[in-house]
């Protein structure tokens, strides 16, 4: 029993700041949860909405984190199996070896084979509407971050304002009464918010502009992979068409 005290004290000191006055007394102040809790309503459902928001940018970054690995994008040896078969012209083989390993570098180069009967312009012209799709999909899936980025911000200004305007209500009403130690605290109450969507919106920033170079640097790698692997394509004989015969005069 006199453990679960002391481990109580701990925490509850822990979230507790100190100060010393001048004369040396030490004085307690409001701790970091009383400042926290201290918006009122409107406060508690703002900070509600930034960890939610904070909760959802962790879930963004460990899924770019297990989506933007190299192995899954370029599968190791792919485009070089594919390569080879197609300078031996066994183009099922090739076709399977994509449908083994699904990836970005798959659904690239399966495009590209979708259209090997009519020359390499359109082979081509299909890598490169892949590419793009691609690479749309995966920006979207890390364009949430820069929302949360973008939002955060706001939503801690939000508490802010309203934390402010709460304050200089309590002057109108008291009519001036209210001193200057009041209007102060009620200021850095309310920049709480404000401190609070900071901190969702630096590390979700950090984490758009990294993954964002990341899509940029795989796709550039898929695009070398896939012309390198499609390569024998080009340098196949076009079918050449026999002109039409000369009609005889009648």
């Amino acid at each position: 029993m006199n453990l679960g005290n002391a481990l109580a004290d701990a925490v509850q000191s822990s979230w507790t700041v100190m100060a010393w006055q001048d004369d040396g007394s030490q004085v307690e102040r409001a701790g970091i949860m009383d400042v926290i809790l201290s918006g009122g309503i409107t406060g508690a459902l703002i900070l509600i909405v930034l960890l939610a928001l904070s909760f959802f940018a962790a879930y963004l970054v460990f899924d770019q984190v297990m989506t933007l690995r190299r192995g899954e994008v370029l599968p190791e040896g792919l485009g070089e199996s594919v390569r080879q078969a197609l300078l031996t012209s066994r183009l099922a083989e090739a076709d399977a070896a994509c449908r083994r390993e699904p990836s970005v570098l798959s659904v690239v180069l399966l495009s590209g084979l979708a259209e090997i009967e009519f020359g390499w312009l359109q082979v081509e012209k299909a890598v490169e509407d892949a590419l793009a799709e691609q690479s749309s999909r995966m920006m979207r899936r890390i364009e949430y971050l820069s929302v949360i980025g973008n939002i955060a911000p706001m939503v801690g200004l939000l508490g802010t304002v309203t934390g402010m305007i709460f304050a200089f209500q309590q002057v109108a009403t008291t009519r001036g009464a209210a001193g200057a130690g009041d209007l102060a605290e009620g200021i850095y109450q309310a920049l709480v918010t404000t401190v609070g969507g900071l901190i969702v919106a630096i590390p979700s920033l950090a984490a758009y502009a990294i993954a964002r170079n990341r899509v940029d640097s795989l796709i550039a790698d898929v695009a070398f992979q896939t012309q390198h692997a499609l390569a024998p394509i080009k340098r196949r004989p076009s079918k050449q068409v026999a002109p039409p015969k000369p009609l005889k005069p009648s």
